[in-house]
């Protein structure tokens, strides 16, 4: 049997050695029988051993390791056709004799024929095919319309590169089988060549909350809560590198090797985060979290089973009244999302201003400064802080406060805010329950380099913080507020909270999903005494209210 061994490059370079029995060096040194142009590829980064009608590859110890999928190899392992390896950012595939039409062939004769059923773009030969005419796209935009690209806004940017495609399908140089459908051929193409590739369809789905791309060829979402494989793949790890910086460039960000992290957000708000070679050992790695397209209400947490309706009563008149509210939870729990809810509870009569790494709160009041931080240059400055921005926002006159998220020094400076007549300010907190995050929080304030008592940082926490909301990601995927508490003050060296609901979980569905009710705990907070002394009628009656079973019917959101 004959082997043919197809290698893909960063650049998007492609070709194809046949593989005769013995052994093959993979590497960067000439010597290589296999020659790898890739700064991640070592001298002699792996070995291929061709025996008996079967292939087999090891690592030779080199510095970024082979990867069969997603394992690190070090000893020998079969190397069949069909299996992806990835050498630094260069990937081989393996083939055999009958599968040869599928490796490259000079453009002027190249032909790719499909099957008799129509292809999806989970199909090798498809995914073949918009590659080489992705590959040929670029390749005539740069030479024809380079001088003008630059110039176009998105709209137009998507017609020069339909007009396009479309030159190269009619130039006769790609046979395109009939089984394929011209029109998604063309969308596809254009989507990776200008746009987001395979993961635009997924921005549309409201459905979809969560888009993770681990390398060119894996992509997950996460649908009404659960992660699932799409099965969709990109061109290549240069097409996917391109799209990376298509959508961090606007922003004033960059990524390449020298800053290989980078956070940033979509022109609809969603939050993106990429990581690249050398760090992500996978590829470009991307995520993105989604956001609603329309405007979420409270009533749509009530009917997500995020929290129930005293609940809801109680933090409106919370937000109406001032009161500092931070909300905790993991990553994934749905902290933005209630954040932007409460939100909506603010007068528009009130001047707010926000503060976040990578702005995607959505506040709907009139009055509202969004700052953002930012990160230093090429040369290492120009770095804007959250505590910076913090500081400067006390000089804005704001009425309040609201950080996307306190995750270092900065809240000191938001604590001394709500401490010095910013009340009603907002913000939220990564921590596994309401008392940790009260922890987390003393920490925050050491790392901003001022040294001062433990028993100081918790007066000054005891003093700002009114309410803490903590929220949590459950394991059937539903995302539910489990704590509301009030900070009560101090007794001795210990902060006091009285917890005012709370939610109960009483086991599981025939679905598979969480059975529980929320519940309050009998007990009104302490502010409702001054509320009272001022004329207002605060329902006492909300904290002995007892939920019946949860039966929410979607998710609620990220945060």
């Amino acid at each position: 049997m004959v082997f043919t061994l197809r290698i893909r490059t960063t650049a998007g370079g492609a070709s194809t050695i046949k593989l005769s029995p013995g052994l093959y060096c993979a590497g960067s040194d000439e010597a290589c029988e296999i020659r790898i142009d890739d700064p991640y590829v070592s001298r002699r980064h792996a070995e291929l051993r061709v025996a008996g009608g079967q292939v087999s590859l090891r690592d030779l110890g080199s510095t970024n390791g082979t990867r069969m999928g997603r394992e690190a190899i070090t000893g020998w392992h079969d190397f069949t056709p069909g299996t992806i390896v990835s050498l630094g950012t260069t990937a081989l595939e393996l083939a055999t004799e009958a599968r040869e039409q599928l490796l490259p062939v000079p453009v002027a004769s190249r032909s790719i024929h499909g099957e008799a059923i129509g292809m999806t773009p989970e199909t090798p030969l498809f995914r073949e095919l918009k590659r080489e005419v992705h590959s040929q796209v670029l390749e005539y935009l740069d030479l024809h319309r380079r001088a003008q690209m630059h110039a176009l806004n998105q709209e137009e940017l998507r017609g020069e590169a339909l007009e396009a495609v479309r030159a190269v399908i009619d130039s006769g140089r790609i046979e395109i089988p009939g089984a394929v459908s011209r029109d998604r051929l063309e969308r596809e193409v254009v989507a990776e060549a200008v746009g987001l590739g395979v993961i635009e369809g997924f921005l549309e789905d409201e459905e979809i909350s969560e888009i993770m791309v681990n390398g060119p060829d894996q992509v997950y979402v996460e649908r009404r809560g659960v992660i699932e494989p799409t099965g969709m793949r990109f061109t290549g790890t240069a097409s996917l590198l391109n799209i990376i910086e298509r959508i961090v460039t606007p922003l004033g960000r960059r990524i390449d090797e020298g800053s290989p992290m980078v956070d940033a957000r979509l022109p609809d708000g969603s939050r993106v985060n990429a990581v690249i070679p050398p760090l992500s050992l996978v590829g470009p790695a991307l995520t993105i979290r989604k956001f609603s397209s329309r405007r979420l209400g409270v009533a749509d947490l009530v009917s997500n089973g995020t929290l129930s309706p005293p609940m809801a009563e109680f933090l409106e008149l919370c937000v109406r009244h001032r009161r500092n509210i931070v909300v905790s939870g993991g990553t994934g729990s749905g902290k933005t999302t209630t954040l932007n809810v409460l939100s909506n509870f603010v007068p528009e009569n009130e001047r707010i201003v926000t503060i976040e790494d990578a702005a995607e709160l959505r506040l709907h009041q009139a009055h509202v400064v969004s700052l953002e931080s930012r990160p230093p240059n090429v040369e290492g400055r120009g770095a804007v802080s959250i505590r910076d921005l913090v500081r400067n926002a006390l000089r804005m006159r704001p009425d309040r406060i609201v950080v996307g998220e306190c995750r270092g020094g900065e809240a000191l400076d938001m604590l001394q805010a709500m401490n010095t007549g910013h009340d009603g300010s907002l913000t939220t907190g990564h921590a596994n329950a309401p008392r940790d995050f009260l922890s987390r929080l003393e920490v925050m304030v050491l790392m901003s380099g001022i040294e001062l008592p433990i028993r100081a940082i918790r007066e000054q926490i005891a003093s700002a913080v009114d309410i803490i909301i903590h929220q949590s990601r459950f394991s059937d995927g539903r995302r539910r507020i489990t704590a509301i508490v009030e900070v009560d003050g101090m007794e001795g060296d210990v902060i006091l909270l009285q917890e005012l609901f709370r939610f109960q979980q009483t086991g599981r569905r025939a679905d598979g999903g969480i059975a529980g009710r929320f519940r309050g705990c009998g007990q009104a907070p302490a502010f409702y005494t001054e509320l009272e002394q001022a004329g207002e009628t605060p329902r006492r009656g909300l904290f002995g209210e007892l939920d019946d079973d949860l039966e929410p019917d979607g998710f609620g959101g990220h945060g």
